[in-house]
């Protein structure tokens, strides 16, 4: 969703100033990076025992993941949206040239509507101290839902209207889904979580391109859209059907994800 964001904003800066700016604006935004290094104060860090690393530790996270359901169901769900629903440059330029006949300027726009959403969406999701399944189950459904209004929208302006409430949810999604794997996991297996929930969020989206891609062009922009929006839909129902088998009790409250090591390994 970052991604949809800077997009937009290079887009909008192109049409006002043009392309090598942008070039130039790029380069300049490391400034922030490099700044906020130096100004780290190094010699109040406290080092910690790290985990040493050895063969087979990816695998080893794979298997501390499937003896943690809760793990394991966010990263089903955030596998599922990802592949096939968080293809949205795909959804917004097939709909606004092929369905709207719209331009290159108001394909711009779109995706800068967007943008507003996923800003406002994690706007959001920095206000929770405790991320909770229950929350990722909710903004599963509402993506799926903005999708699947966004399928349904006759004009140009209600599908861009669409676009917000599908980039607010879109944004929560993953932000949520991060923190729940983070705050959820022991820290001496963080590290290797953390790094399937990257290969997860990062390589399902190209593997769900060329389907949602062939989809658009075989039946229809606003059928590869209604396949984004059942994505959606499926990852809440796998995330209800977890609440299902485990219930939160009352005493936990937001500690629902407090991690914990499996009994047994394989």
């Amino acid at each position: 969703m970052l991604g949809v964001t800077t997009r937009a904003v290079s887009r909008c800066v192109i049409a006002a100033v043009g392309t090598g700016w942008v070039f130039v604006l790029n380069a300049a935004s490391f400034v922030a990076v490099l700044a906020s290094l130096r100004l780290l104060r190094a010699g109040e860090l406290r080092p910690r025992p790290g985990v040493h690393g050895a063969r087979g530790g990816l695998l080893e996270g794979f298997r501390y993941v499937w003896h943690r359901p809760e793990l394991r169901t966010v990263l089903v769900m955030l596998l599922v949206v990802n592949t096939l629903g968080l293809n949205l440059p795909i959804f917004i330029s097939t709909m606004a040239v092929t369905v709207f006949h719209e331009g290159a300027r108001e394909l711009g726009y779109l995706t800068s509507i967007m943008a507003i959403g996923s800003v406002a969406g994690a706007l959001l999701a920095a206000r929770r101290t405790h991320p909770r399944i229950t929350m990722l189950v909710a903004t599963a459904a509402v993506f799926g839902l903005g999708l699947a209004i966004a399928a349904a929208m006759p004009g140009y302006g209600m599908f861009g209207i669409a676009l917000v409430v599908v980039g607010v949810s879109a944004q929560s999604f993953t932000t949520t889904s991060n923190s729940v794997l983070q705050l959820g996991s022991d820290p001496a297996m963080r590290g290797r979580v953390v790094a399937i929930f990257v290969a997860f969020a990062a390589g399902g989206t190209p593997i769900g391109a060329p389907i949602v891609g062939w989809i658009a062009d075989r039946f229809g922009p606003r059928c590869a859209v209604g396949v984004g929006a059942a994505a959606g839909l499926g990852a809440a129902v796998i995330g209800l059907t977890y609440l299902a088998r485990h219930p939160l009790r009352s005493d936990q409250g937001e500690a629902a994800c407090r991690p914990r090591m499996p009994t047994s390994s394989p």
